[in-house]
């Protein structure tokens, strides 16, 4: 296909409706010169005459009216195709694929997305929960959800979510019967739940931040899990100390389920970014989805009576 080949068709097609030059110069808001020379170059282009000309009137010819019976349907479809992208970018809609690690779901994801879908009823989500990392673009997603550090540096990434940190928690229960460590080292004495990344299959290790002091501990327990919900409710059954990221917990730390511990060796992490290809033009889908996620993210966060 030639760049050219569609050149000429709307001035055809309004010189047939109009039957006429001046009137259809008119409509098209151009020149009688402008459509005529348009006309004549798509006739040019054809090998065809299309219309007949008089000082007095204008009509198709016989291979005009055939050529109008068949690009007419096609042009419509294409001014209906411009006009339906143009209405998206008023209402968003389509298709919106994420792909996203369980806790980037749990912490940002999850607690919005029904108000998100109610407020665009023409959007319709798709959600992969997956811990490795994928090509988002050669796998057909609108974005992504990772924490900062791994998103690469020919995407766009936006902070989402609130500012992390990484917490030790554990049941009252747990407690009752194993006692309060007061020193991150003291948790070498107890059941910790550990966690294998997905990615590396490696242990994670536990760190602490406390001033100018950092501790870096490989933990022991009888359990490991390589999901964060899971994490989460094991620490709520009692089943050991667990390392979890803000975001998440702290409704059952608020209603006493967990307890925080060390709470001043807490350091701070990456936060979690969505990510997309570096564009010109987002999507009007993603663009809605974007500010929907800027909007939560500057939001006060309410814990009790208290506003972090």
């Amino acid at each position: 296909m030639r760049q050219d080949q569609l050149d000429g068709l709307i001035a055809f097609i309004t010189v047939a409706e109009m039957k006429g030059f001046t009137s259809a110069g008119v409509k098209l808001g151009v020149s009688t010169s402008a459509v005529s020379q348009a006309v004549r170059t798509l006739e040019e282009r054809l090998g065809r005459a299309l219309f007949n000309r008089t000082t007095r009137s204008t009509s198709l010819t016989e291979d005009g009216e055939r050529y109008l019976e068949l690009v007419q349907p096609a042009v419509e479809q294409l001014i209906a195709a411009s006009a339906e992208v143009g209405r998206e970018s008023e209402y968003p809609s389509g298709q919106l694929r994420i792909n996203v690690p369980r806790a980037g779901h749990l912490i940002v994801l999850q607690p919005m997305l029904r108000r998100f879908m109610d407020k665009y009823p023409d959007i319709n989500v798709e959600i992969r929960v997956e811990n490795l990392l994928v090509d988002i673009v050669s796998q057909g997603y609108d974005a992504g959800i990772r924490f900062g550090q791994l998103v690469e540096k020919d995407m766009v990434a936006v902070r989402v979510g609130p500012l992390m940190s990484t917490h030790i928690i554990c049941s009252p229960d747990y407690l009752e019967r194993h006692g309060v460590p007061e020193h991150p080292y003291d948790l070498r004495d107890h059941d910790c739940i550990n966690f294998r990344h997905i990615t590396t299959g490696m242990l994670e290790r536990w760190e602490f931040v406390r001033g100018d002091e950092k501790i870096d501990l490989v933990v022991s327990g009888r359990l490991t899990v390589n999901d964060s919900e899971i994490l989460v409710r094991s620490a709520l059954d009692g089943l050991g100390i667990a390392n979890m990221i803000n975001g998440y917990i702290e409704p059952f730390v608020e209603n006493g389920r967990l307890v925080r511990l060390l709470t001043e060796w807490s350091p701070e992490i990456p936060s979690l970014h969505l990510y997309y290809p570096d564009r010109r033009r987002v999507p009007a889908k993603l663009r809605a989805l974007i500010d929907f996620l800027r909007a939560e993210r500057d939001m006060p966060v309410r814990t009790g009576n208290l506003v972090l």
